[in-house]
C-alpha cells in the first residue's frame, strides 16, 4: 500500500513538473489557433485605407496565457508587435479569472475551475490560487509592468485625459498601443461589491456581470438558471456607473440584458459577440437586444470566431457587421475580436487588414469602416472614462 501511494505521489510530481514546463505553451497552441489564409490577399485599396484607420478592439484575453506581450509571439493571436503591425491603436485586455470544465455555450455549472491549472503552471502568487479578485489584480499588475518597460510602446488608459494625450502622441508615432483593462465576469469580485473599488484602483474600466456561468450578481447566457440581475448585481451596476466603468453585456443572459438596460443611464457595450441574424445560437444577440444596447448610445463588438460569425473567414465577420449596421446603425458597431480567447481565428492581430478588405467588399464606405473599426469605440471611451 505504501509503495502504491509513493508511486502515485511520484506520478503526480512528474505530471506537475510537465505542467510547469510545457503546460501554458502547449495549451495555448492547442486553443488559440489561426486558420490558414484563404482567398486572394487584401487589395492595395484596403491596405491604404487600413493604414489611415484608428483601430480599437474591445476584447482580447492575451494576459491569461503567461506570454511576454512585448515580444512577438509564435503562438496565439495578439501581442504588442502584432498589434502595432495590424495598426491597432487601442486594445482592451480582458482578464479571465475562472472557467468551468467542459466549457460550452448552452449550460455550465460554477462548481469547477480550470484557470487554477494555468495559475499553477505560470507561477501566479499563492493568493491568486484561490481568490478570484487576486487573479484579476495579478493580471493587471503584469500589464502594468509590461507598460513600464515597453519604452513607450504600450501605455495604459485610465481616464479620458489619458486617451486624449495618447491619441495626440499617436499622431506623431503610430508604433504605440494603448491598453484598457476589462474583466470577464463579476465573480472576480469574490462575492463582495466592495472589491470593485480595488479593481477600479488597479485600472479596470470595464466589466461584464457574467462569463460562462451564473454567479452571485447575474445570470449568464450559458449558465444553469440564466436569471437576471440579483440584488447584489443591481448594486454593482449602480457602483460601476458612478465610477464611470463600462458595463459589458457579453455572455449575459437575456434577462440580465433586460435588467441592465432598464437601469442604465450611460452607454452600455458588448465587448465580443455575434448576432443571431447571421449566426443563430444562444451566445449571440437577438435583434431586440441589439436595439436595446444601441438605444443607450453604446456599441456592439462583433467577434471573429466561428460561434460568433458562423464562418471562419473575414467575410463572415463583415456579414455580421453589415447585419448589425443595417439594424441599429453603423455608429453602434465595433470590433470585439476575442483574440486569445481559446478560439480559432481567421487571422491574428497583424492580419487585421483582411477585415478592412472584407468590409470594402461588403459595400461599406471608407467613413463607415473608420467608424466601425475604431471611431465608435473611441467615442464611447471619451464619454465614459472618468
Amino acid at each position: 500500500m505504501k509503495k502504491a501511494l509513493l508511486g502515485l505521489g511520484l506520478l503526480l510530481l512528474v505530471a506537475l513538473a510537465i505542467l510547469l514546463l510545457v503546460g501554458p505553451a502547449a495549451t495555448e497552441s492547442a486553443f488559440n489557433r489561426v486558420v490558414p489564409a484563404q482567398g486572394a490577399p487584401p487589395s492595395e485599396k484596403a491596405r491604404a485605407l487600413h493604414r489611415q484607420l484608428l483601430i480599437a478592439d474591445l476584447h482580447a484575453d492575451s494576459l491569461l496565457w503567461g506570454r511576454d506581450l512585448l515580444e512577438r509571439g509564435t503562438r496565439g493571436h495578439a501581442d504588442i508587435p502584432r498589434l502595432i503591425e495590424g495598426n491597432v491603436a487601442v486594445q482592451a485586455f480582458t482578464v479571465v479569472t475562472k472557467t468551468p470544465r467542459g466549457l460550452n455555450i448552452e449550460r455550465n455549472e460554477a462548481t469547477s475551475d480550470t484557470v487554477i491549472w494555468l495559475a499553477l503552471a505560470e507561477r501566479w502568487p499563492p493568493r491568486a490560487w484561490t481568490q478570484l479578485t487576486e487573479r484579476a489584480l495579478y493580471q493587471a499588475r503584469r500589464l502594468e509592468r509590461m507598460a513600464a518597460i515597453s519604452s513607450g510602446k504600450l501605455v495604459l488608459l485610465r481616464t479620458a485625459a489619458d486617451l486624449s494625450d495618447y491619441l495626440e502622441r499617436r499622431r506623431r508615432n503610430p508604433a504605440v498601443v494603448a491598453g484598457v483593462l476589462g474583466i470577464e465576469g463579476a465573480h472576480a469580485l469574490d462575492g463582495d461589491v466592495k472589491n470593485l473599488d480595488r479593481l477600479f484602483d488597479a485600472g479596470f474600466r470595464m466589466m461584464s456581470p457574467t462569463h460562462f456561468f451564473d454567479n452571485e450578481f447575474a445570470g449568464a447566457s450559458s449558465g444553469v438558471d440564466k436569471g437576471g440581475l440579483t440584488k447584489l448585481g443591481n448594486e454593482m451596476v449602480r457602483r460601476m456607473e458612478a465610477k464611470r466603468m463600462l458595463v459589458d453585456l457579453a455572455h449575459a443572459s437575456p434577462q440580465t440584458i433586460i435588467d441592465v438596460l432598464a437601469m442604465a443611464t450611460r452607454p452600455v457595450v458588448v465587448s465580443h459577440t455575434g448576432v443571431q441574424g447571421t449566426c443563430n445560437n444562444r451566445r449571440n444577440l437577438s435583434d431586440a437586444e441589439l436595439r436595446g444596447i444601441a438605444r443607450t448610445g453604446g456599441v456592439i463588438g462583433i467577434g471573429f470566431w466561428p460561434t460568433a460569425a458562423c464562418g471562419s473567414d473575414a467575410r463572415a465577420v463583415a456579414r455580421a457587421m453589415r447585419y448589425a449596421a443595417n439594424l441599429v446603425g453603423v455608429e453602434h458597431v465595433a470590433l470585439g475580436s476575442d483574440f486569445d480567447g481559446a478560439v480559432t481565428m481567421p487571422f491574428d492581430a497583424a492580419g487585421l487588414v483582411a477585415l478592412t478588405d472584407a468590409l470594402l467588399a461588403e459595400g461599406f464606405t471608407e467613413a463607415e469602416i473608420a467608424a466601425m473599426m475604431g471611431g465608435n469605440t473611441l467615442r464611447v471611451l471619451r464619454e465614459i472614462l472618468p
